[in-house]
């Protein structure tokens, strides 16, 4: 690993934090619906505005251009502001714009990578089938040539926000012939295209919130200019945009992280005063654990951010991965406890019962836990399958 701030990144750090302290929106952020995307989009907008959009994007697409290492300063910035959890901007900001980046085409580019730093867009990902979860490579939604079109038809599951997006990354089966990770097409759907139904699906933070929805597709014309990479080759595009998900994507998850643990530990002693938990034996070892768990996370991060720096991008992302998601869970769990019998009532506006029933889903999303560490088994420790 080989990553150091120079007098520069000092610099540039000073400018983040200023900007930052100056420029945050105070208010609450909704956690569904319109209100939700016009927060999103604005704040998005705002950091357009304001020089710190796509600090490490070209700058011929409105990015900064500049090193992931000041991508992780901006990061790291960003956490310690406590600023706000864009979360509708994630796939875009995280997905589908860095895989464009890599593998779409100079037109594609131009198109869509502005309109997302500017906070003029959302997207959200097509990938999962009602039968085709983990094992993503069996996907049966099929797309056939048709003219300058691929015509598509099928139904994905679990699209997060599906119903406030303008943009879909979607995974379509174009060779039907082909073995399962062969014919397989990464394409850009616009989600406003005829033969496109939506069907909520409740989640358990509130029965009145739509997070999921599953996406049915019947005769959907997409031109074949949306067509990501090539033809048949969708695989390998999409393994490089979970590539993003599980690892670079997931750095500033983890920097929010390590500041909510500190964030908890303050809540215990506002909560309990000279009766913190802190002084009980079992609170105070998880916090303790938890604490150096995100120090250990904090140096996978280093080593991930070193690894991408240098071009490598593999399965190393997938320990971040695996590592960060469950210490997660495990900070969130804790954080009720230190609040006790005030979590029951699960208000709709206490972030902290939110986010902890958000939580158990940490370790689904991006490839279950099980699938991360088969991915280390069999491509870092080099264990048999």
């Amino acid at each position: 690993m080989d990553l150091h701030f120079s007098r520069e990144d000092m610099i540039f750090r000073d400018q983040a934090r200023i900007w930052l302290r100056d420029n945050l929106i105070r208010e609450r952020r909704p956690h569904s619906g319109e209100a939700m995307r016009s927060f999103d989009l604005a704040w998005q907008r705002k950091q357009f505005e304001g020089g710190w959009a796509g600090v490490s994007w070209p700058t011929e697409y409105g990015g900064l251009g500049l090193s992931l290492t000041r991508q992780l300063i901006w990061h790291e910035e960003y956490a310690r502001a406590d600023a706000p959890d864009n979360h509708l901007c994630f796939v875009a900001l995280n997905h589908a714009g860095p895989t464009l980046i890599a593998s779409g085409s100079e037109d594609q580019k131009r198109l869509h990578l502005p309109k997302i730093l500017k906070g003029e867009v959302i997207w959200c990902q097509g990938f999962s089938e009602p039968n085709s979860g983990s094992d993503l490579a069996s996907l049966r939604t099929q797309a056939r040539v048709e003219g300058d079109h691929l015509v598509v038809n099928g139904s994905k599951i679990w699209t997060s926000h599906g119903h406030l997006s303008d943009w879909q990354e979607l995974l379509v089966r174009t060779d039907p012939a082909a073995p399962k990770h062969k014919g397989i097409s990464w394409v850009i759907c616009d989600m406003k295209s005829p033969g496109i139904t939506l069907r909520p699906i409740e989640i358990m933070t509130s029965p009145n919130q739509v997070h999921f929805v599953q996406c049915f597709y019947d005769e959907v014309r997409i031109p074949l200019g949306n067509i990501v990479g090539q033809i048949n080759d969708g695989w390998n595009v999409a393994m490089s945009t979970l590539g993003f998900e599980r690892g670079t994507a997931q750095i500033r998850d983890q920097i929010r992280y390590a500041y909510l643990v500190e964030k908890m530990i303050r809540e215990a002693h506002r909560r309990f005063g000279s009766d913190s938990p802190l002084s009980n034996d079992e609170i105070g070892a998880r916090l303790a654990q938890l604490r150096a768990d995100m120090a250990a996370a904090r140096a996978m991060t280093y080593m991930v951010m070193s690894r991408a720096q240098a071009g490598i991008q593999d399965s190393q992302s997938s320990l971040m991965r695996a590592m960060v998601g469950e210490t997660q869970q495990r900070a969130r769990r804790l954080a009720l406890d230190i609040l006790g019998p005030y979590a029951l009532e699960n208000p709709e506006d206490d972030d902290w019962v939110y986010f902890y029933l958000r939580s158990f889903s940490i370790t689904i999303a991006a490839g279950t836990a099980q699938i991360q560490r088969n991915i280390i088994g069999e491509r870092v420790l080099g264990l048999p399958r």
